[in-house]
């Protein structure tokens, strides 16, 4: 049995941006410590929710050393250093190590398409040559690439590759990759609005967005269900799935950050191509944290 990196939620953590589109360290920190007080159990820096396709190399490696040191131990750190080059992919990875994460997010090759033998080669490669536990990242809406369970079987007999983040929103799909994994892949919902159904199926929690707004809620979905309590953890997600749904109402991480902009957190705009939340879209979102009292 492979031990999780973490059991519950961890954060996609959001990069913010000063006026001038730069790193805002003091708000990152202010984030990551919020987070820890209120029940994430882990965090992770530099995924897609952090803007990683718009950090370059310095500002991607500086905010992975950032958030290892604010968080000092206290949940793990996991750090998304994917790429689709291998090479570079390894690169990050090592950067990472040397800063002292947790744990690995590593996205599936975007734009190559590589076939499932290409995803097993990848991965491979990138397990020969890091010492830290991988976390495979599943999300074929912005990759164009789809990890099959079969394929996940084969990676699992690596023995760094240790999870995946299954975010292709076929809970069939995730039945079978548990069936044929067994405790040798843990899996982590990569959708919201999939937290109990995955955890349900064995799933270890989720890697949230929801967590940025109301991380308690994030966390006990996950931890009252493996509690026992499974109607708590029904109840939660049900009463906060608008919540869910209106957090992805344009791409992510733009109604996230809205959201957060709207709360008081002054976490700046969205790095370019991302524009701003259209006024209707931001007149939902607000409504609907307005519901649960949250603005």
């Amino acid at each position: 049995m492979k031990k999780p990196i973490f059991v519950g939620a961890g954060v996609a953590i959001i990069t913010p941006f000063t006026e001038d589109n730069k790193i805002n360290f003091p708000k990152l920190e202010e984030l990551i410590n919020y987070q820890i007080e209120n029940g994430t159990d882990a965090i992770v820096i530099c995924g897609t929710t952090g803007e990683s396709p718009c950090l370059d190399h310095e500002e991607h490696s500086a905010a992975i050393r950032f958030a290892v040191d604010v968080t000092a131990h206290r949940v793990p750190v996991i750090a998304g250093t994917g790429s689709n080059d291998t090479a570079y992919g390894i690169r990050l990875s090592n950067e990472a190590e040397k800063a002292g994460v947790d744990g690995l997010l590593m996205v599936t090759p975007y734009y190559n398409k590589a076939s499932q033998d290409g995803l097993v080669r990848h991965y491979t490669k990138i397990a020969e040559n890091v010492s830290t536990p991988i976390i495979l990242y599943n999300v074929p809406g912005r990759t164009g690439v789809n990890i099959q369970p079969q394929t996940y079987k084969a990676l699992s007999e690596l023995k760094l590759i240790n999870a995946v983040k299954e975010a292709n929103g076929n809970i069939a799909s995730v039945a079978e990759t548990i069936h044929l994994c067994g405790d040798e892949l843990n899996v982590y919902s990569g959708n919201d609005d999939q937290i109990l159904p995955i955890v349900a199926l064995g799933g270890q929690g989720v890697i949230s967005v929801l967590s940025h707004i109301v991380p308690k809620v994030a966390h006990d979905i996950v931890i009252e269900y493996k509690n026992g309590n499974v109607e708590k953890a029904r109840q939660l997600q049900i009463e906060y799935f608008d919540l869910c749904r209106d957090l992805f109402c344009d791409v992510n991480p733009i109604p996230v950050k809205a959201a957060m902009n709207m709360m008081g957190w002054d976490v700046g705009e969205c790095r370019l191509p991302l524009s701003p939340l259209s006024e209707a879209n931001q007149k939902k979102l607000r409504a609907t944290l307005a519901r649960h009292g949250l603005v």
